[in-house]
């Protein structure tokens, strides 16, 4: 569904991580903070500042086979990832009975994933009878119904959720938007491109091969069916660039004028199991419509379509969601494409790991409460919130002085920057999960309690305030992220330790690393979608009309910018579709520089092995980026994922800022030289 959360990096990535193991991994970068046997010097920081920074690293890194990238993120990941297996390591090295209820979940939940033998004894038992129901199906509105029960998780063309009011952020709602491929995003159906021409092809294969294990005929037939579907779906769907447009994707309505906006789809069967009271006690309930002008096109096709065709399709994503928990044909099949198709990797992350993840994913907040005992001392939160302090005072001084902007917009912008939330490390009220069902010997019916357990904690709420003390993500989650709804930016466990951030590393490198991610979540608040949200968490516009057009303006050739970028020989970056990561990326840089000014309190940094306090400063910006993607990771994220690929973050960002010209006296006829202006500078 929409988002809410605006992340630092893709949580998708997660995966693409590489070996390493405590503050082990963290030798490399030296006494103070950089690692400079990674740099490649004989690189102009003008004509690659990515490759200068990193480029002897580059050289040499081998990507792991289980893995799709490696790099500082991913290198800290499988800190997290380690550490998350020896919290479930060290539970199951104590006696049963002394563990409390959480912790027996958590337990049974990692063993029975673990348990590989007892998942292939099973078979198929485990689904026989959602495969039974499916099979079962006679009607459309049957097909409806089986979409919507929240309990299987079924896919569909039309995707719900219950998230918060854009335009009342105290109230909950319940948000409507496209869904239904089984590849990636609609490119991947619709691009002209051999290389996602040989993936079309490889993903009919895969349908096939599923109906085949499944032990259905007419697996090509099928597959071709399932396919046909899909892409008719993909054609009627916004484009990825639109659908981020807040302006665009907020369309409150009634029931009835959802019903009378796509009359095709049967919303009554649809929502019958969900348990969403359209028609209770409140009248007046909406909902949100995101992409509108798809719904019709959408509910045509879903009545177009056979009820055989729905069934199959049905079957094989059904599979597709649970093949990690059913029997290993299964499960290697959906790696084979979704794991080496498409990402390149040549075997599947080690089980204990993806146990690991699905404990995260499940009682995230259980194994959170775990993993901040362990390893984030009260000491380390209270550094983080020092630094936050920092990086806010800087953006404060930085509204102040705004040339492009008009006393009465920077009034409202300093306003809503005064009334930020800060959470960093853990939530201070831990979620409760008592009411979640774990079963040592039923793996299948766990993961639908899972699911079923979160959707019926949502749903209770419905219609009470907003909590705002809610997280996002969980505390073991390299990530950091702004959520507009609530005009605040948050902090997990995970991301506040080295290569980030380090106690004992250089300041100029601290604030260029933890500092420009600070910085870019406090910058998306001001991006271009975020914008739009005033200090309340809004959606309310608090620009003049000049100020507004200016800013647009910025954003614009901040856009032309990074669509001239090419990751791939003929794939370009969509710069309206990266918009908001890219604008956070050149603002946070550029607020984390002056914050790291101030905080020289007047005192002139010191040079450290010949660098000075700014070449120190971006090259820790420069080596947060540090990252290596196989093609096939590489194509998925420049199609389908908000955030520019790493090396083009590092050289986005740091051509824009005045001072690093300065600090390493580019020139023009360096690759990346960017007259004065054309550098595009907004906070």
């Amino acid at each position: 569904m929409r988002r809410s959360l605006i992340a630092l990096t893709c949580l998708a990535a997660s995966a693409a991580i590489t070996a390493a193991h405590g503050q082990a991994a963290h030798t490399e970068y030296g006494t103070w903070g950089v690692d400079t046997a990674a740099m490649d010097r004989s690189v102009k920081p003008g004509d690659d500042f990515f490759l200068y920074a990193n480029g002897t690293w580059y050289k040499t890194a081998v990507i792991p086979p289980d893995r799709s990238s490696t790099g500082s993120f991913q290198n800290l990941r499988i800190l997290s990832e380690t550490r998350m297996q020896e919290i479930a390591a060290s539970l199951d090295a104590r006696p049963y009975d002394q563990l409390n209820d959480e912790e027996k979940k958590l337990r049974d939940l990692y063993d029975a994933f673990m348990d590989r033998t007892q998942i292939d004894a099973n078979g198929l038992k485990p689904a026989r009878a959602d495969l039974d129901m499916i099979t079962d199906l006679k009607t459309l509105d049957d097909v409806a119904a089986a979409i919507g029960d929240q309990r299987t998780q079924f896919d569909g063309p039309i995707g719900f959720g219950i998230g918060i009011n854009d335009k009342d952020p105290n109230a909950y709602s319940i948000n409507l938007g496209q869904a239904g491929l089984g590849m990636p995003d609609r490119d991947y159906y619709l691009r002209d491109d051999k290389d996602l021409a040989a993936t079309r092809d490889a993903y009919k294969k895969h349908l096939a091969a599923m109906f085949t294990l499944v032990g259905m005929d007419d697996a090509d037939k099928r597959a071709t069916a399932v396919y046909d579907l899909e892409h008719k779906i993909a054609e009627a769907e916004w484009a990825n660039a639109d659908r981020r447009d807040e302006d665009k994707v907020y369309n409150p309505m009634s029931y009835a004028e959802l019903k009378a906006l796509a009359p095709q789809y049967p919303w009554d069967a649809f929502f019958s199991r969900s348990g969403l009271p359209l028609n209770a006690a409140n009248a007046r309930r909406q909902v949100i419509v995101a992409e509108k002008s798809a719904f019709p096109k959408l509910a045509q096709i879903f009545a177009d379509t056979p009820v055989a065709t729905w069934r199959d399709y049905l079957t094989v994503h059904y599979l597709h969601t649970y093949a990690a928990y059913l029997p290993k044909a299964f499960d290697a099949e959906d790696f084979a494409f979704y794991g080496t198709t498409l990402q390149g990797n040549a075997q599947q992350l080690a089980r204990s790991a993806r146990a690991a993840h699905l404990l995260d994913g499940l009682m995230g907040e259980a194994l959170g409460k775990l993993y901040v005992a362990k390893y984030f001392p009260p000491e380390a939160k209270a550094k983080a919130v020092e630094l936050v302090d920092n990086l806010l005072k800087a953006y404060d001084a930085d509204i102040r002085t705004l040339a492009w902007m008009t006393p009465a917009t920077r009034e409202k912008a300093a306003y809503k920057l005064h009334h930020f939330g800060v959470k960093i490390g853990y939530p201070d009220h831990w979620r409760d999960y008592s009411a979640y069902v774990v079963k040592r010997d039923d793996l299948l019916g766990d993961i639908q309690r899972g699911g079923l357990f979160e959707w019926n904690r949502q749903l209770r709420r419905l219609d009470l305030p907003v909590d705002k003390t809610e997280w996002g993500m969980t505390p073991p989650t390299v990530n950091a992220y702004n959520n507009p709804q609530g005009n605040e930016i948050v902090f997990p466990a995970a991301i506040m330790q080295p290569p980030f951030f380090d106690a004992n590393a250089d300041d100029a490198v601290n604030y260029g690393s933890i500092g420009a991610v600070i910085g870019h979540e406090i910058s998306h608040g001001f991006d271009d979608q975020g914008a739009k949200f005033d200090a309340t968490g809004a959606f309310n516009n608090w620009w003049t009309p000049d100020d507004l057009k200016a800013f647009q303006a910025k954003t614009a050739a901040l856009g032309a910018q990074y669509s001239a970028y090419e990751p791939l020989p003929g794939l370009h970056i969509n710069g309206a579709f990266t918009m908001g990561e890219n604008i956070a990326d050149n603002a946070g840089i550029a607020i984390a520089l002056k914050a790291y000014h101030i905080s020289l309190d007047g005192r002139k940094a010191p040079v450290i092995d010949g660098f000075s306090g700014d070449q120190r400063f971006y090259l820790g910006f420069g080596q947060v980026w540090r990252g290596k993607l196989r093609d096939g990771a590489l194509r998925q994220q420049v199609l389908s994922n908000e955030h520019s690929p790493p090396a083009f973050r590092a050289i986005g960002a740091t051509r824009n800022q005045d001072a690093w010209y300065e600090a390493f006296d580019v020139k023009p006829g360096d690759k990346y030289y960017l007259p004065p202006d054309q550098r595009v500078h907004l906070w």
